[in-house]
């Protein structure tokens, strides 16, 4: 069986951070959130790492992530750009925005070629998720079974603005739907969404579980979302050409819902965080700083 490969979404520039996320330090040696994530991922088992990235933070990202990381996996370059679209269609005028996170996925196909999970670079998701992923992954699946680590959405949450998350439904431990909700903000001890500009708000219970786009995948899933991409761009193009995006959740769900995919929820403990605003980083270096306290992580992760 091919090893698992650890796929990892790092193309996006971080707009509302204003720079780089991907590549911030949260520590005072200099680590970043995706060195603890890859430190998680080699202890659970992982060694072979596939980064999506743009050609445009190419040289930055390798010197900062990629070549280190050479020492310790297997490391492979996937490139996201917007001119990777089906012959016929073209890139909208004043179009700046990617094309989103199953198109991401999607390029991955001839470069990830076995099983594999998906995380964004810049969540923390912990140690005991990357362990119950890798051991999903290692176990021989059909072509269509799939799994997903869920977090609670309490902890999910910013105190500094409104977040996207893939709210899910779970039945006797798998997804039977997710749906990908925008301006979700903090309420009390759970969250609400709003569909109209932040005129209602509808509530979210605090345990509901949310998708933090970390997935176990079988490798047919590739050419699945690659064979979708024409569908895709035909609505999007239309309804919303400069911001539509092909969205791995949105996806994931409409195989779940026409019975071609099933998606096994997995639970873990850890709680999961990460920078969405800048105001956000004092709280996860120290959320960073009470891990090594406890000992989960030594000082300096890859000495």
């Amino acid at each position: 069986m091919t090893e698992p490969t650890l796929v990892i979404l790092a193309a996006g520039m971080g707009s509302r951070f204003g720079g780089l996320k991907q590549i911030t330090p949260v520590d005072d040696e200099g680590h970043m959130i995706i060195d603890f994530s890859m430190f998680d991922a080699y202890r659970a088992g992982f060694r072979r790492v596939a980064f999506i990235i743009k050609h445009a933070i190419e040289d930055d990202f390798k010197k900062l992530v990629g070549n280190r990381m050479e020492k310790y996996f297997e490391v492979k370059y996937v490139y996201q750009e917007r001119e990777k679209i089906p012959e016929g269609y073209a890139i909208p005028e004043g179009r700046v925005k990617p094309w989103g996170t199953a198109h991401a996925v999607a390029c991955c196909d001839g470069v990830v070629d076995g099983p594999f999970a998906i995380i964004n670079a810049d969540d923390y998701y912990g140690v005991e998720a990357f362990k119950i992923v890798y051991d999903y992954l290692k176990q021989p699946h059909g072509e269509n079974e799939h799994a997903m680590v869920a977090f609670g959405l309490s902890g999910t949450l910013s105190d500094n603005g409104s977040v996207t998350r893939g709210v899910c439904k779970v039945e006797n431990g798998m997804l039977t739907d997710v749906v990908e909700r925008f301006n979700i903000i903090r309420q009390g001890d759970g969250g609400a969404f709003t569909l109209d500009g932040g005129k209602t708000y509808t509530p979210l219970a605090g345990d509901t579980p949310i998708s933090m786009n970390f997935w176990g995948f079988e490798p047919g899933i590739l050419k699945q979302l690659k064979a979708g991409l024409p569908t895709f761009l035909d609505e999007g193009l239309k309804e919303n050409p400069l911001k539509c995006e092909y969205l791995l959740p949105t996806y994931v769900n409409t195989l779940v819902n026409e019975g071609k995919a099933t998606v096994k929820v997995l639970q873990t403990p850890d709680s999961w965080f990460g920078v969405t605003y800048p105001e956000d980083l004092p709280s996860v270096k120290a959320a960073f700083a009470k891990l090594k306290e406890s000992g989960l992580y030594p000082q300096h992760l890859w000495n």
